[in-house]
Order: C-alpha cells, then structure tokens, then sequence
C-alpha cells in the first residue's frame, strides 16, 4: 500500500513507502474501524518535518507517515462498532494518549508526559496513505453536507480549542462579553479563526504584512473583517484607534507578535496562541510594563495545540453554520490541489514555494458516492 514518508533526522527525504495494508481486526475488541483516505491537507507542519525539524517513527520503522489533516470514507467496521457505519464520513483526531490521567480520560492534549502521540507527527504513522484503521473514539462523523470541506476540520480544531478554553476561564467573572476581537495573521488558521470569532458576533480585526489586494484579503472582506497591514499600523497603535481588544488570537509563527500582542491587550482579556515556534530567537521587551498590565488588568494568555474530539465536534457545528451564513466561503480556502501520492514532489515544492497557497491538499482518492 502507498504511502508518502519521510525518514526522521533527514532533512528532505520525502518519499514513497510501501506500507502494509491495514485490518479492521487490527484494533482490540471488535473496535476497529477500516477508513480509505479521500483528502489530506498539508501544512507547515508536514514541511518543518521534512526539514528535519522534528518527528520520529513508530516503534519497528525507520520512517514516518506524514500528513495529520485527513477526511475519509469507512469502509468496514468491527462487530462491536456501533457509532458508524461503511459508507460513513470521518475526520480522524491527531493526537493520541499516553499514560497521565489527563490521556485516560480523554483529555490526551492536556497530557503532563514529556512525549506525546501524534498521527503523522510523532510516534505515529499519518495519513497520506491509502487506508488506516482506527478505534471510532477517534473518529468524528461528518454530516454528507460538509464533507467537501471537513479537510479544512483539523486547523479549525485547534481554533475552537483555543476559544472555547478562553470562554471557560473567564467564567471566573461570572459574565465576560467579550465584543471586540483580533486575529494575528492572515493565513490558513489566521482565515479560519477570524471566521470562528465572527460566528461568534465579535467584531473582528485581522493583522497580517500583506499589502494591496490578494485572495486572503477579499475573503476577510466577505466576513465583515477589518484588515490592517502592520506596515501601515502597528498592533499597538490600532489596539488604539480599534480596541479594546477583548481577545486576541495569534496565529503568526513568529514569536515577538507574542508579546507586542501582550502589550495591546485590552483588560480582563485573553490572548490565544497558537504558533509552534522553534529555534532561540531573541527579542527585548518591556517586561515590567507587561507583568504590571497583567496583574492590574486580570489579563490571561492561553495555548492551543492539537486539540481532542471535543474540539472537532465544536468545529463540525461552526462549519454548518457558517456554510448557512457565508455559503461557499470555506470552499474558497482550498486552493491547490495536487491528484494522488504518487505526486509527493509536487504537494511538497507547492507547499513550500507558492506563497498563493491558502490550503494544499491531496486527493488521494475519489469519492465513489459522487462518481
């Protein structure tokens, strides 16, 4: 079976692997389920790992299967499978347990253990292969509705996690409203959290360093979304004139957006981030004024990262609602596609070199139900 790999340590060893087909017999107690994958999206995840940057193989292979972001078809089921059926479409979670409580209970992105299960990232084999098996805990149903964009569901996890995280920590106010919100970044998540937060009737600022027109900018303006390039106004200075800012999502990848993010927000507020950062940058900041504002302005910061089924569920209704709100607007985020594994170079050099890109995604197979 077909699969697109790279071997861990090596920087650019993307390649084709022969993996052995999966059986639904494979997971204990009649618990399997037999999915063939049908799209999977990419990001700079899959191409940080290519780049040696992180991930290691599963136990007894001296690859990994990347690709994390995957929508699929099941095809069998085991006999004691109750919650889905063959024909039925799912989005598969990514990350999976260990052994702290925190994985026992289905709160595996809470883990408190130093190494951490991940599908096509780490210690586990991904998706950009023909077929897995998979216990239905980890797999969330997709109404038929959504299903030409439930690739999109993975990114958008990680969102709702992170705002439904914030929500849940100013439940210590007893009533918090927020009312004005911004989103740093313009990309993918970036795109998809300012689309969360307008579900969410918040007005919405959105940062980025792109000028003039693009892609990204028209779909901002179809949300409602005031864009600003921070060529032309800093963080602090729109904070300003547009705050303030009651949330703050940060979805960047460069970290001292972090803490001119810090310095703008509005009080009682919390800042979300979501960048996975690596390296030692370095960066001077104000830190006595920060901690004060913090202090004195009951300010929170949160993280979010692969996010558990929860989150998806949350994602699936965002999804049929905005599709009733803003029809066609998710559609728009697919903008490269590349036609089966075989084509890893191509998927790759996209990824990597076109900077049109909002979402690169490979059909792996066809739909039979719409063939």
């Amino acid at each position: 079976m077909k699969a697109v790999a790279v071997l861990p340590g090596k920087p650019n060893s993307i390649h084709l692997a022969d993996l052995p087909k999966p059986s639904v017999y494979e997971i204990p107690n009649g618990r399997g389920v037999l999915v063939r994958v049908l799209r999977v999206g990419l990001d700079g995840t899959d191409k940080e790992i290519n780049a040696a940057e992180y991930g290691q193989a599963p136990p007894g292979y001296d690859y990994l299967v990347i690709g994390h972001e995957c929508f699929g078809q099941v095809l069998e089921v085991g006999s004691n499978v109750t919650e889905l059926r063959p024909g039925d479409y799912v989005v598969p979670t990514v990350r999976r347990p260990g052994g702290s409580f925190y994985d026992q209970v289905g709160q595996y992105d809470m883990t408190l253990e130093d190494t951490y299960y991940e599908r096509g990232i780490n210690l586990r084999h991904g998706y950009l292969t023909e077929l897995f098996t998979e216990d239905p805990e980890y797999l969330v149903k997709i109404p038929r509705g959504l299903k030409h964009v439930a690739i999109l569901l993975e990114p958008t996890s990680i969102i709702e996690k992170g705002i439904i995280q914030a929500y849940e920590a100013q439940r210590r106010f007893k009533i918090w409203r927020p009312k004005k919100a911004a989103v740093l970044g313009a990309g993918t998540v970036g795109l998809l959290a300012a689309l969360s937060l307008k579900m969410r009737g918040l007005e919405v600022t959105s940062f980025g360093k792109q000028t003039g027109s693009s892609r990204n900018l028209d779909l901002l303006e179809q949300l409602g979304v005031r864009y600003i390039s921070t060529d032309d106004l800093t963080i602090r200075e729109a904070a300003k004139r547009y705050g303030p800012f009651d949330l703050m999502f940060e979805a960047t990848g460069y970290s001292p957006v972090a803490f001119e993010a810090m310095e703008s927000l509005g009080k009682n507020g919390v800042l979300i981030l979501a960048s996975v950062t690596g390296g030692n940058r370095q960066h001077a900041v104000p830190a006595d004024k920060i901690n004060l504002d913090f202090v004195l302005g009951n300010k929170l910061v949160v993280g979010t990262v692969n996010a558990n089924r929860e989150y998806f569920e949350a994602g699936v209704y965002d999804f049929a609602r905005a599709e009733l709100e803003f029809p066609g607007w998710l559609s728009k985020l697919l903008t490269h596609p590349v036609t089966g594994l075989e084509n890893y170079q191509s998927m790759m050099s996209t990824l990597t070199t076109d900077k049109s890109a909002i979402k690169v995604y490979v059909n792996v197979a066809y739909d039979r139900e719409n063939s």
